[in-house]
Formats: structure tokens, C-alpha cells, sequence
């Protein structure tokens, strides 16, 4: 199981297109609302969410948590207590974190960055706090993937394919949706 966090304001490429390429990959992803069922990105598209983020349950099938960034998307999320819940989860059992955009600053405050290579959104650097501010779009280092923005949401989505599947089914849907830089 994958939780793809939404909350008002979050950044509709970044969340989107992961949820669509882990489908392609198989994956079971289940799309939670912060603080509704249907939640309104940055640039005004609503979503219908799946669940809302009261129902999720954190168990032994969880394999990963994606944080969308996008203002004030990412400031929505980080000051939700199911959502601090639910990353404090995975670090915990070394289960995957991904963000995006401005997203991994919510790592970076909670320090789970110290001494990690990663990316933000330009100008969010500064709080990602202990990290090895890397100069590429998408970064992993063990069970946390970090990505810039919006430009780098496939990148982002086919990594996440990669370490949940692998390569060849990242390089498969690569192919498949005529994405020229995998």
C-alpha cells in the first residue's frame, strides 16, 4: 500500500503523476485527503481523494508515503498530525518516504535529513536541515527520495516505480508514455 498525501494547496503535477505511474506499475495507491475528501490544488483543480487521512490504518502492508509539495500544500501537511503520524511510521520501520518540491522540508524540520543526500524546490534548501543539498532532480538515499518540482515529477514517479518494483518496470512505462530521459 502507497499513501499519496493531499492537502489544499498542494502542487497537482507532483501528486498526480505519481499516483499514475505506481497504477501503471501495479502498485495498490490509495490517494488520502488531508482535512476532506476532496481537496483543491495550487492552480484550483479538485481532486476526489480516496480516503481521507482519519481512515488510513498503518500496518504491515504499508510500503511507502508520498508528500506532494505546492504552496500552502506542504505547510497543510506538515502541520497534520495523521501525516506526522504517519512518516514518523515508516522511519521508524525504514519504510519509504518520498517528497517533493518543497515537501522534503517537512523532513528536513522533523531531522530526519542529517547527514542524507537530498533535493527541495529552489530556495527551500536552507530547511532541509543536515542535508546533502544534492544539485539533482530526484535523489534517493536509503529509504528517503527527494525531489526539485514539478519538472521532475515523472523522474520522481518512475524512481518510485524502480524501488518498489524495478528498473525494468520503470524503464517499461518510460517507454510507454514516450519519456524520453529515463
Amino acid at each position: 500500500m502507497i499513501y499519496v498525501f493531499l492537502a489544499n494547496g498542494f502542487e497537482e503535477i507532483e501528486a498526480l503523476t505519481p499516483v499514475d505511474l505506481l497504477r501503471r506499475a501495479g502498485k495498490e495507491v490509495r490517494v488520502v485527503g488531508v482535512g476532506g475528501k476532496v481537496i483543491t490544488g495550487s492552480h484550483g483543480i479538485a481532486v476526489q481523494t480516496d480516503i481521507t487521512a482519519a481512515e488510513i490504518v498503518l500496518g504491515n502492508d504499508l510500503e511507502m508515503i508520498v508528500l506532494p509539495g505546492g504552496m500552502p500544500g506542504t505547510l497543510n501537511l506538515e502541520k497534520n498530525e495523521i501525516v506526522q503520524t504517519a512518516i514518523d511510521f515508516c522511519a521508524d520501520r525504514g519504510l519509504y518516504i518520498a517528497a517533493i518540491c518543497a515537501a522534503p522540508s517537512i523532513l528536513g524540520h522533523k531531522g530526519m535529513l542529517n547527514g542524507k543526500n537530498a533535493i527541495a524546490y529552489p530556495g527551500f534548501e536552507t530547511q532541509l536541515t543536515g542535508a546533502n543539498v544534492t544539485a539533482h532532480s530526484v535523489v534517493q538515499d536509503g529509504n528517503i527520495i527527494t525531489a526539485q518540482g514539478a519538472g521532475a515529477a515523472v523522474a520522481f514517479g518512475l524512481k518510485l516505480v524502480e524501488v518498489l518494483v524495478d528498473a525494468r518496470k520503470a524503464q517499461a512505462i518510460s517507454d510507454g508514455i514516450c519519456y524520453p530521459e529515463h
